[in-house]
């Protein structure tokens, strides 16, 4: 439900930012020089500016989860102020019957004269001990609430830590890539001009490049989910062989499937290659080219991972390829294709892509 939502909202916003374009001044894309050095400034540059939008998505996770902490600390405060009372009450129990407190009660029962004695008094054992056994499993309960307490309170404690670390780890990248721009400008006699350049693709990014990735991925990931019913209609992918099954995807085949889901795939192309996928996109002077691979998960899906994204000849960091992999899901799952199916394997051969099944008992 949570992936939905995002991808609606991202699908808002690009389309938000598209209406933008079409009645604001067209930004024309920058050339990039050939020369290496420049190429090297302006990724950069460029990557400078995304994991800064990483630092700030990590600022928010970090404030979560300290407001998440803060509160379960009041909890488990009030928790161990409630314990303490139920502590001394199942203390006063235990006690009576270690003392022999309780032994009192069994000799009124066996000194008792009369049968409406006896009942009277067993009416009593009963009150007793059924107050007894309540207090004890009031602590106990109260005692297994505080130690699930405590427990979450220290998963959120190494979270925080976690996402503490990773918030210096990107801070200190920030500030390694900016020092080495700065380096590369200092001292240039075109250093204004190339200041500019900077300035000017980093908006072409944000205000075209971006908006045109999450297009395609949008829309990649609306056309993944049809893939089951397009492989059930399509019997020559999938060879059974007694109870092993093998679903073999020709990348020829998945790019018309594509294209007759949405034109937007009329410039774009799926590429299997050995272990590596290739998926380029082209449209009029931007080009978009990333390469992944596949991973096979224990529930048995099959999940896309993007290893390398570039952007009109230029790389982008990690944190952007993370953030299309939160956002959108490319990922195959067999057993929407056949419910008793389960993958056991995935492979990227010259040409196909190769998945193994089996039945799931």
């Amino acid at each position: 439900m949570q992936g939905t939502t995002r991808r609606r909202a991202a699908s808002l916003a690009a389309a938000a930012l598209a209406l933008w374009l079409t009645i604001s001044p067209a930004l024309a894309e920058p050339a990039v020089p050939a020369d290496e050095e420049t190429r090297s400034v302006l990724e950069k540059s460029l990557s400078v500016v995304e994991i800064d939008k990483e630092i700030a998505r990590i600022q928010t996770e970090q404030t979560a989860v300290k407001a998440k902490l803060s509160a379960s600390q009041a909890a488990l405060d009030k928790q161990e102020a409630d314990i303490d009372g139920k502590r001394e009450e199942a203390g006063k129990v235990l006690r009576a019957y270690y003392t022999g407190e309780r032994n009192s009660l069994l000799t009124a029962l066996l000194s008792s004269r009369s049968l409406s004695g006896m009942l009277a008094i067993l009416d009593f054992f009963d009150l007793i001990f059924a107050s007894d056994r309540d207090t004890l499993n009031d602590y106990q309960a109260h005692y297994q609430a505080l130690k699930k307490a405590v427990a979450s309170l220290n998963a959120q404690s190494a979270q925080l830590t976690e996402v503490e670390t990773r918030l210096k780890t990107q801070r200190a990248r920030v500030v390694a890539l900016q020092s080495d721009v700065d380096s590369a400008l200092n001292g240039r006699e075109d250093a204004d001009k190339l200041r500019s350049l900077i300035d000017d693709y980093t908006a072409y990014w944000q205000n075209v490049g971006l908006v045109e990735v999450n297009r395609y991925f949008n829309a990649l990931s609306k056309a993944m989910g049809q893939i089951p019913s397009w492989v059930e209609k399509d019997e020559g992918m999938l060879d059974i062989d007694g109870f092993n099954y093998t679903l073999t995807i020709p990348d020829g085949k998945l790019n018309a499937f594509l294209r007759g889901q949405n034109p937007l795939f009329d410039n774009f192309a799926f590429a299997f290659k050995e272990d590596k996928v290739i998926i380029t996109g082209k449209k009029d002077d931007l080009e978009v080219e990333l390469s992944g691979h596949y991973t096979l998960e224990p529930a048995g899906s099959i999940l896309f991972h993007v290893d390398e994204l570039i952007f009109n000849g230029l790389a982008l960091p990690d944190t952007t390829r993370k953030q299309l992999e939160r956002q959108f899901d490319l990922g195959f799952y067999p057993s929407e294709i056949v419910s008793f199916l389960k993958a056991k394997s995935v492979s990227v051969k010259e040409g196909a892509l190769v998945i193994k099944l089996s039945i799931s008992l």
